[in-house]
């Protein structure tokens, strides 16, 4: 287990960071307003929270009901539909579906972050590239993502340019347009030659399968419809029991990031079909000939189990707290473990990495209050930080 030392040396090496502190301020500054703006016009979103919280209760008060539910009724869609329990499992999966020397694209998705999807294919000959503009930066930029939403959140315009030379891009650091037309062209090429693309999934509902995903680029819409074979990697946390709850947590997440309404919403329900002959329906269109729905568990269910983190899976991912909180606001996702960072992400850790990974983290947490205060879901994090807090006093005075 790291000591409490260890950790405030990353924190003073991310306060010294000048790139990271000038893209944590500059994106702070415009994020926060937007997002009690968003709140403030559309002020329905809070009780659509309350709905999506309630939901979330039943689904993850009976998981392994609501995990069976989900894949009979992805077959019943003719989606193919896997359950992994561990990272071995989802590489396993990938390989047989994917299999090596293809192009994939990828959409966002912090639970491939979490599983390092882009990674293990790219070790099996693929070429992998990340689709989002703030994924694609991170990629380039070979660091992690510093937001669950906004992914880039911490590299400046300047660095954007510089990290988008390596591709091409031979255009001024103030044109920021330019930098956008010219990540449009380069992805779209990948697009149409793309032969897997990978999503995550803001939701998945229990009673169709349907795979729900909220993005403004119109990235993902690419990658879940133009290659043969689109492939879904989701937590379970993320299921849903009814399809109108699905789409509500999506709106939700949406709003709390300040894209609301949401330029894109997406319900995928099985791989593109037709019956526009004799009402025969057929399957394989314009859109993917295969879909497949990985449901990982990645010990979330032992989570639900043993109780002490499991308000954490009520999360939507939609980063609100890590805006909010002083100590991310200073260091961003730096305060955290390999994936997650901030007040979520300190738990998530502990979730997906162990309590001993993040333990010496939640000493660097005021328990401000801030992180619940904000939260759409209500999620008590101070509580969960202050038991990890006590893990590391227990274990050092043992």
């Amino acid at each position: 287990m790291r000591s409490a030392r260890e950790v405030a040396e990353v924190l003073l090496k991310a306060l010294e960071d000048k790139d990271l502190q000038a893209g944590l301020d500059r994106s702070i500054l415009n994020s926060i307003p937007l997002i009690k703006g968003t709140l403030k016009r559309n002020p329905y979103i809070e009780d659509l929270a309350k709905r999506v919280k309630k939901a979330k209760d039943e689904v993850l008060g009976n998981i392994e009901y609501y995990i069976d539910k989900t894949m009979d009724n992805i077959r019943r869609f003719k989606g193919v539909a896997h359950f992994a329990k561990t990272r071995e499992e989802v590489y396993k999966i990938l390989d047989e579906v994917v299999g090596s020397e293809k192009m994939v694209v990828k959409a966002k998705s912090m639970v491939t972050e979490e599983l390092k999807v882009r990674e293990h294919l790219i070790e099996r000959g693929n070429e992998v590239w990340e689709t989002d503009l703030g994924e694609l930066l991170v990629q380039l930029d070979k660091s992690k993502p510093m937001h669950t939403i906004v992914p880039s959140i911490h590299i400046t315009k300047e660095r954007s340019a510089q990290l988008l030379r390596g591709l091409g891009f031979n255009g001024g650091v103030e044109e920021v347009r330019e930098m956008i037309e010219f990540v449009r062209r380069f992805l779209r090429e990948r697009f149409v030659k793309a032969h897997v693309g990978i999503s995550g999934a803001n939701s998945v509902d229990a009673n169709s399968g349907a795979v729900i995903l909220v993005e403004n680029e119109g990235n993902i819409r690419h990658v879940t419809n133009l290659p043969n074979i689109h492939v879904s990697i989701a937590g379970v946390e993320k299921i849903m029991p009814s399809y109108i709850d699905a789409i509500c947590q999506a709106m939700v997440q949406a709003a709390n990031i300040g894209t609301y309404p949401p330029t894109y919403l997406s319900a995928i329900t099985g791989p593109s079909s037709t019956a526009d002959i004799e009402f025969i329906r057929l399957y394989g269109v314009h859109g993917p000939k295969e879909l497949h729905i990985i449901l990982y568990d990645g010990g979330r269910i032992k989570v639900l189990k043993e109780g002490i983190f499991a308000d954490q899976l009520h999360c939507i991912r939609c980063g609100r707290c890590q805006l909010e909180c002083p100590i991310w606001q200073l260091a961003g996702n730096m305060w955290g473990g390999e994936v997650y960072g901030g007040p979520m992400g300190v738990i998530w850790t502990a979730i997906t990495e162990g309590v001993e990974k993040a333990a010496p983290l939640a000493l660097f947490c005021l328990n401000c209050g801030k992180c619940k205060e904000v939260c759409p879901m209500d999620i008590d994090i101070p509580n969960m930080m202050s038991e990890l807090k006590r893990y590391y006093h227990d274990i050092r005075t043992s």
